[in-house]
């Protein structure tokens, strides 16, 4: 494929007819003739001069003069279809960097993870009322064609909280992640904009933020707000904007210094439309990164929050199920096990995603 893209680039860049040029004088006239008169003589195998047709005949007659008397020109034509070529070259370099193995298996988990969320009604044996608010008999029972993966306390079934746990897990940390990213990115861009006193005073209030263990002060939050996975939520989103508010300054102080910024200054354009037209698309691909990382680290911490007993009681959760498993540890392990073994697969997913994300978009490996 890329023999092709190259060949391609060739033909175009190029402006030698060497598809017309024959073996003798007679044959290039020739190829000349069904060139202008033919119209499907270059349709199977189309050249760059096919580009200098037009359904004007005058127009392609004076593109075909130009571009005899001008060899070192290129056309419009040319300009447009090349500048496409290296768009889609550069796509797919970025594509070609991303079929990592570790990558690919990363997103398998995530695509496999995403289908359990999605499908959950369909997929689990029993429904979610049963494995969240009914009580049954046979509590921490082994596998068994009933209960492939075994129960958990009550009688409940662990493959089918698993699955619907995908959900909770999901959906809990892509909302903490939310929170986190769009006041994060918004403060970043206006600390490292306007900077001075601006800067001075949303980096210590910061600063400060992040001087405390984060699970202590999301305990605070839960503790103040009340138990629920709202409040969950809200607590690891805030938890978030510091760090991702830093990692967005470093990189508009980066971009900010650049000539074509310096221009839209120059230009007249107003501040805002500066950060985020102009500043904003070429700062945020170290984000986008961050946030795979960011999304596994949510929802490992929010699973460990549920496990020491801070999320509902209701709610069917990863965490909830391993710190219910963590009491018969040894006659039960399997209750403890699939739970922990889930939380580590999807973290892992994210980060192998994450890995990926960061090779691919390292400039340094853009060579």
């Amino acid at each position: 494929m890329n023999s092709n893209i190259l060949e391609t680039e060739n033909n175009i860049s190029s402006t030698v007819s060497s598809p017309l040029k024959g073996k003798s004088l007679s044959e290039t006239i020739k190829n000349v003739g069904r060139f202008l008169f033919a119209k499907n003589y270059f349709k199977p195998n189309q050249t760059s001069l096919t580009l200098l047709k037009t359904p004007n005949s005058k127009e392609s007659f004076k593109h075909y003069l130009r571009f005899l008397s001008h060899p070192i020109e290129k056309p419009p034509q040319f300009s447009e279809m090349e500048e496409k070529f290296h768009k889609e070259k550069s796509k797919r370099s970025l594509f070609k960097k991303m079929l990592t193995p570790l990558t690919i298996f990363g997103i398998c988990i995530l695509v496999f993870i995403s289908f359990l969320a999605v499908f959950a009604p369909w997929l689990a044996p029993y429904s979610y009322v049963d494995v969240s608010l009914n009580r049954h008999t046979g509590s921490f029972l082994p596998p068994s064609p009933e209960h492939l993966l075994g129960t958990t306390a009550l009688g409940r079934d662990i493959l089918s909280r698993l699955i619907y746990g995908s959900r909770e897990s999901l959906t809990t940390g892509l909302g903490a992640i939310f929170i986190g990213y769009s006041f994060g990115i918004l403060f970043g861009i206006i600390s490292a904009y306007f900077g001075g006193w601006v800067d001075t005073l949303i980096m210590r209030f910061f600063d400060l933020i992040m001087s405390f263990p984060g699970l202590i002060l999301a305990m605070t939050f839960i503790a103040v707000l009340g138990r629920s996975m709202e409040n969950i939520l809200l607590a690891f989103g805030i938890l978030t904007i510091p760090w991702v508010a830093r990692l967005m300054r470093s990189s508009v102080l980066q971009a900010k210094n650049n000539l074509y910024i310096k221009a839209a200054r120059t230009s007249g354009a107003k501040d805002f439309k500066i950060m985020f037209k102009h500043i904003f698309p070429n700062a945020i691909s170290p984000m986008i990164v961050s946030m795979s990382f960011m999304m596994g680290g949510a929802i490992l911490g929010i699973a460990s929050l549920t496990f020491i007993g801070l999320g509902e009681q209701d709610i069917v959760e990863w965490g909830f199920d391993v710190n219910i498993g963590s009491s018969k540890l040894y006659t039960a392990p399997w209750a403890v096990l699939w739970p922990g073994l889930i939380i580590a697969l999807t973290t892992l997913g994210f980060t192998l995603v994450g890995d990926g994300l960061r090779d691919a978009l390292d400039p340094r490996n853009n060579a």
